[in-house]
Order: C-alpha cells, then sequence, then structure tokens
C-alpha cells in the first residue's frame, strides 16, 4: 500500500524579499518540525516559536526563524502543516527546501495541491476554492471585495441551502411512490412538495437576474471606443493608459485592428479597446478593422461613440448607425470649435444617445470630467449589486443555476401532478445541477483548471 506523502512548498512570491513562508503539509508535517528544529520537545499549536533551522541529515544550521504548528483538521489544508518563516534570500529557500526534501515521504507541492488538499479535506467547497483563487489575482478594490465574500462562502452557503431544500422536497415526493398506497402519506404532501419547488423556482429565477454583475467586475468591464477616422480614439486611449498603447497619426486608418488597455478607474477593472475608425472604405483591410470594431462593440459594457465637432453634421452612415441610446457620445476636438458649435451638438444629440460628453485630447479639457462621470456611473451601476453577498461571478455557476431551473425545476412545476416518477427524477436532476457548483458532483475537469491558476505554493 503506498503512503501518503507529505508536500511542502514556498508559499510567498518568489525572489528576494524580507519574509519567506515555507509550508509543509500531510501525515508527516511534524516530522519536519523533529527533524530540523530539534531543540523544541513539545510543540504548541499555532504559537510562534523563533528557532534555529537545521539540516536534518548534516545538522548544519540553515537559517533562524519562525516556525509555527498547525495540527489538522484546524489548518488551512485539513492536515498537519508547518510554515517556517524564514530570510527571503534565494540561497535561504532553496536551502530549507533541499533540506525538507531528505525527509522520507516528502516531496515537492504541485501547482494548487494545498488548495486541493483543503478540498479533498472539505475545508473548502468548489465556489470557495474560486473565490480564493480570484482574489490572489484581484488588482483592482470591487474585484478583492467580490472574490473575498466568494472566498468566505458567499456563495456556498444559498445553494447548499436550495440543495437540501430540493433533496427534501425530492425524500417527499418518493415517499409518495414508495409507500403511497400502503402508509398513510398525508395527503397533502405532493402539493407542499409543488409549492416547495415553485418557491425555489422563484428565488433562482431572482438569483440570475442579475445584470450579470459579479461577471462584469471579474473580468473586466468592457468598454469599446468607436467613431470616425482621426477623431481622437487612440490619443483618448494613450491618455487614459499614460502610456503610447496606440499608434497616434493624422493619416486616416491608422488603427487598423483592436488596441485593448486594462485600466484600474476608481477602484474598478476595465478594458478599454480602441478600434478602426467607420467609414466608407473599398480597402480590404480596413474594412476588416471596421468589422472586428463592430464586432468588439457589440461585446461591450459600456459603448463610447467619439465625434469630432468639426464635422459632426457630416458622419458616414455607418457612424449613424451606431448612434442609439445604449451609446455614450464624447465631441472631441472641442478646442478647435466655438461654444455655439458645441452647444448645438450637444443639444441635437442629448435624447438620442445615452450621454454626452465634450472634451480636447490636445489640451486636455474636459477629460477630467469625463473620467469622474465614468466612475460616477461604474458606482451607480454596480455598488448596490456589489452589496449581494452572493453574486454570480462565472459563467459555470450561471450554467449550471439555468440548467437547475429550466431543464428541472421548470419540469417539475409543469408536470401532472399525478406524474410523480417524473418529477422525482426532475428534482434529482436539479440537486446534481447544484452539486456541481459546489463541488459535490462531477468536478475534476473544473478542478484540473482551477487548481492551474493557483501558484505552486498554494
Amino acid at each position: 500500500m503506498l503512503r501518503r506523502q507529505t508536500i511542502y512548498a514556498l508559499s510567498s512570491a518568489p525572489g528576494k524579499a524580507g519574509v519567506a513562508v515555507i509550508r509543509v503539509s500531510g501525515p508527516q508535517a511534524k516530522q519536519a518540525l523533529r527533524s530540523c528544529v530539534p531543540t523544541v520537545p513539545i510543540w504548541q499549536p499555532r504559537l510562534a516559536y523563533l528557532k534555529s533551522i537545521c539540516h536534518p541529515v548534516s545538522g548544519a544550521k540553515l537559517d533562524r526563524g519562525l516556525i509555527l504548528w498547525f495540527p489538522g483538521p484546524k489548518s488551512f489544508t485539513g492536515n498537519d502543516t508547518v510554515e517556517f518563516h524564514v530570510h527571503g534570500g534565494n540561497a535561504v529557500v532553496r536551502s530549507v527546501l533541499d533540506a525538507l526534501g531528505e525527509l522520507p515521504d516528502f516531496r515537492p507541492a504541485e501547482q494548487g495541491e494545498f488548495a486541493k488538499q483543503a478540498f479533498d479535506n472539505d475545508k473548502l467547497d468548489l465556489t470557495e476554492l474560486e473565490g480564493l483563487a480570484d482574489l490572489l489575482n484581484a488588482e483592482t478594490e470591487a474585484q478583492r471585495l467580490l472574490a473575498l465574500r466568494q472566498a468566505e462562502g458567499g456563495l456556498r452557503v444559498p445553494y447548499e441551502r436550495w440543495r437540501t431544500h430540493i433533496i427534501e422536497t425530492m425524500a417527499l415526493t418518493e415517499a409518495v411512490i414508495d409507500f403511497g398506497e400502503d402508509e398513510q402519506i398525508d395527503d397533502g404532501a405532493l402539493e407542499t412538495a409543488a409549492s416547495n419547488v415553485r418557491a425555489m423556482r422563484d428565488a433562482i429565477l431572482a438569483h440570475l437576474d442579475d445584470g450579470h454583475v459579479g461577471e462584469i467586475v471579474r473580468n473586466g468591464i468592457r468598454i469599446t471606443i468607436v467613431g470616425p477616422p482621426n477623431a481622437g480614439k487612440s490619443t483618448l486611449l494613450n491618455m487614459l493608459a499614460k502610456r503610447e498603447a496606440a499608434i497616434v497619426s493624422d493619416i486616416p486608418g491608422t488603427t487598423r485592428d483592436v488596441v485593448e488597455v486594462t485600466l484600474n478607474l476608481g477602484g474598478y477593472p476595465v478594458m478599454i479597446s480602441d478600434t478602426a475608425g467607420l467609414r466608407d472604405s473599398e480597402d480590404v483591410i480596413e474594412k476588416e478593422g471596421m468589422k472586428r470594431a463592430l464586432s468588439r462593440l457589440d461585446l461591450a459594457d459600456i459603448k463610447i461613440c467619439l465625434v469630432p465637432l468639426t464635422e459632426w453634421r457630416k458622419l458616414d452612415a455607418t457612424v449613424r448607425q451606431v448612434l442609439g441610446m445604449d451609446t455614450f457620445v464624447i465631441l472631441t476636438k472641442q478646442d478647435l470649435v466655438d461654444d455655439t458649435i458645441v452647444q448645438s451638438a450637444k443639444t441635437t444629440l442629448s435624447g438620442k444617445v445615452r450621454g454626452v460628453w465634450t472634451l480636447s485630447c490636445r489640451t486636455g479639457q474636459g477629460v477630467s470630467l469625463f473620467l469622474n462621470d465614468m466612475i460616477e456611473l461604474f458606482k451607480t451601476t454596480f455598488d448596490d449589486a456589489m452589496t449581494n453577498p452572493s453574486l454570480i461571478t462565472q459563467a459555470r455557476h450561471r450554467r449550471h443555476l439555468q440548467d437547475c431551473q429550466l431543464n428541472t425545476i421548470h419540469l417539475h412545476v409543469a408536470l401532472p401532478p399525478d406524474d410523480v416518477v417524473l418529477g422525482a427524477e426532475a428534482l434529482r436532476q436539479a440537486a446534481n445541477a447544484l452539486g456541481r457548483i459546489t463541488g459535490r458532483v462531477d468536478v475534476e475537469d473544473v478542478l484540473d483548471v482551477l487548481f492551474s491558476q493557483f501558484c505552486i505554493g498554494k
């Protein structure tokens, strides 16, 4: 019989640092204490010891640092765990890792293996693992808040509650199937089951009707900038990115492909796409660029069309087609026209588009106002929804919830009252769909992808 191995790895970021954390987890974790820190006869859990760390074979001193002992199951992984907090020099870290490799049944951890141990030991469910991965990858305040709630069980709680209710209702239905003719089963049992299912259907539908806020914040708010050539799209992108992300030229049609920049605006993750200028053209490459621009516009969460004030009355038909109540307009080149033209353009467009700004990319006039208004738009759109502790954050969750609601619970509601066998099967499928979200059912493929997102020491 193969013995379970104990794993170890650097859990802090690689490279030189003031402190490095090396984690050990597994059935023989305490052997690392006995072999590398032999001066401590009894280790108290969760108490930091400042001690010399020695090589388990040669006895040579490797470093002096803090050592902590976390006996399972009260540890991150659920297994016995040891942490060595050592000086963060490359040579020190390498020496401690090499020393641990000398111990029997010890091996380096694979990517995400500590998190996998936590999942296997029921310390974390699949949604909490996904939240932990998102927390490690969060780059903005909004992403951090969203990921932290999920890592702390914000999604697990409602999904497990619904699954429990479905299983209880399924048990009630199957009791009617198995014992209805022989035992005195309450005559209202099936109606009670149907009432429970209808309540869960309504709750899941309300949960799905969230405007995809969680997924948008997790993946980044997609903003697409379109407009005619030389409207200032690339210049505006460079101003927002504070670097030369796109080529700027007076030659129309300079931008042929989509140029994408990721930004942090007011704590929100934003992906801004600069696109090819829209105009009537026979150039094959330019036409492909415009096709990609319109395709990216269809995917955008926020659509912005730049219109130069110098030619706002003679826009190409392709540009006019993108103007609508779901599109914001930025009137550019404000420094080249007088206030009468600015007011005329704003008055004409107001009520025909979602909103209008005026600015000059050359002088910077109006840019701060545009940015402040955009951040306020983010707050209005996302902040109230972000207070919901159970926002859907991944397409996988939404797909399984829709499967639970549309293909199973909805089927149960639509069935005739006497068709209890199919009703019970519909509930079983609904419970399985929810179980796939939290990791109780058929999740091996998901786990492989998920753990690949973790670093070696997590």
